[in-house]
């Protein structure tokens, strides 16, 4: 059976190609071909993905991922379509699923909503489920510098905490409108924000939530 991540994969790979390598993302400072090549070493080179989160590393990424960029544009998107090499982690299915369902659908997004006139993906409910699960999980890290106590709230009123504290602001959309505010897409998320104005302003703009 496909799993969600592999679905992913594949529509993420699609949007690259289809766009070209220098198209715009919503990762401040990256064209296509960047965001390509950062799919690629984050699960083929371990030994620098680290940088993502390891400041001691971030330079070694850095220099590992401007060699990625480098290489023709269609071996990096084959990469992406392929998958993980055997031996990595991310080839076993069920950290495959867990690590890359969120990874690749918010990656994605990044290439679709950077086009102009873009238009609104429909997400199944399976998928909308899979998201909001993730989201309910990853809620606490993801809000945990946020400037303001933060609610997120499906459309169907379940509801997750992301960062205790007053005053609050409650984000209300569909699961994949809110994964993309929860990973610091507030612009570019179609959400609708409740509570006091200059609380809202502040989660609105601040840079530190998300991941």
């Amino acid at each position: 059976m496909s799993t969600h991540a592999k679905r992913e994969r594949l529509l993420l790979a699609d949007l690259l190609e289809m766009v070209g390598p220098e198209a715009q993302t919503l990762c401040e400072g990256w064209k296509t071909r960047d965001l390509a090549a950062h799919v690629v070493v984050r699960e083929r080179r371990l030994d620098a993905a680290g940088g993502i989160l390891l400041g001691a590393l971030k330079d070694r990424l850095e220099r590992v991922q401007a060699e990625f960029a480098s290489k023709p544009y269609e071996e990096l998107i084959q990469l992406i379509r392929t998958g993980p090499p055997r031996m990595s982690p991310y080839g076993i299915k069920q950290l495959d699923e867990a690590a890359n369902t969120v990874e690749f659908y918010v990656h994605g997004e990044d290439v679709r909503r950077a086009q102009p006139d873009w238009t609104p993906r429909e997400l199944d409910r399976v998928f909308e489920d899979a998201l909001w699960s993730r989201l309910e999980k990853a809620a606490r890290l993801l809000g945990r510098k946020a400037p303001v106590g933060v609610v997120l709230r499906r459309t169907d009123g379940q509801t997750a905490v992301a960062r205790r504290g007053a005053p609050v602001v409650t984000v209300t959309g569909e699961p994949g409108e809110l994964t993309m505010f929860a990973f610091g897409r507030q612009d570019m998320a179609r959400v609708e924000l409740e509570g006091d104005k200059d609380a809202i302003a502040r989660l609105h703009e601040a840079e530190a939530f998300g991941m």
